[in-house]
């Protein structure tokens, strides 16, 4: 790491970037789901090297990422592509970090645990089980039978959630994309995790359907109160919905910025502070449009 990169990461800041106004209630804007102080989940100086199968030496993929989420925010990563949006998701449990560690309420992370789930963008569903089969899958496994009371009620409660009541006999090709992933978010839940690794969970949707399942994770976000790391390369959708967005260089990837999103919630995309916020963060990515 350069003199001049150690500088940078020593000057970052989380950055408001609109000043906190009062809603028409009088009530102030949410900062997520939970005022406690103390990190969730921790990143330290996390570096990522991976060497080259074809012998032609090693990659470095991130660089000393820190950074720190409190129980209940929303969090989104944006990034240029290929800078190892994903990869910070899989060192929450799946990879091992070359330098630094990840820390879950002040235990270091030595590997997966039912607590931290992953939602992918593409599809992970059983084609031969139904909608609420998938859902109960994870409640099969033994490690999982202590945490919910009752499968079959929970299954329930789950489809209702993400708005699939109805769906429970209906098999994956009988859906539609969005509603497909709403399955797989309910199958996530179903093993009460406190914190959801989302890797571009709604990136395979079509514009319209991923317009409503925005709307609709941060309504099931509302009702769960769970912890959230969702990976986007759409900075709408990270504005959208999320109470920090973390920006990440190119590779080898460090945080640029973060910037903490204190506007209320619904943000609307033809909102001048939203537009604004979009160009800043379009800035910091050289993007120029």
């Amino acid at each position: 790491m350069t003199d001049m990169a150690m500088c940078e990461a020593a000057q970052r800041q989380v950055v408001p970037f609109a000043e906190v106004s009062a809603r028409v209630t009088g009530t102030a804007p949410e900062q997520g789901m939970s005022s406690s102080p103390l990190p969730q989940i921790r990143f330290d100086q996390v570096s990522l090297a991976f060497g080259n199968t074809l012998g032609h030496g090693v990659v470095q993929v991130l660089d000393r990422v820190d950074f720190a989420i409190r129980a209940g925010q929303f969090v989104c990563i944006i990034g240029p592509s290929g800078c190892g949006k994903s990869t910070i998701l899989s060192l929450a449990g799946y990879l091992r970090p070359t330098v630094g560690q990840i820390v879950v309420r002040d235990a270091p992370v030595v590997g997966p645990a039912s607590d931290r789930v992953m939602v992918f963008q593409s599809g992970a569903l059983f084609p031969w089980y139904t909608a609420a089969d998938n859902v109960a899958y994870g409640l099969r496994v033994a490690a999982n039978r202590n945490r919910v009371s009752s499968r079959n009620t929970n299954v329930d409660e789950l489809l209702d959630l993400v708005g699939l009541k109805g769906f429970d006999r209906h098999y994956p090709f009988e859906l539609s994309g969005g509603m497909r992933q709403r399955v797989e978010i309910a199958r996530a839940l179903a093993v009460n995790p406190d914190i959801l690794l989302m890797d571009e969970p709604l990136g395979a949707l079509d514009a319209l359907t991923r317009l409503t399942m925005q709307a609709e994770l941060i309504r099931i976000w509302k009702e769960t109160a769970k912890t959230i790391l969702f990976v986007t390369h759409d900075i709408d959708e990270a504005i959208i919905l999320a109470d920090r967005v973390i920006v990440l260089t190119a590779r080898p990837s460090r945080v640029r910025e973060e910037i903490a999103l204190e506007l209320p919630r619904p943000r609307h995309r033809d909102d001048p502070k939203v537009a604004a916020l979009s160009r800043r963060i379009a800035n910091l990515l050289g993007v120029v449009f």
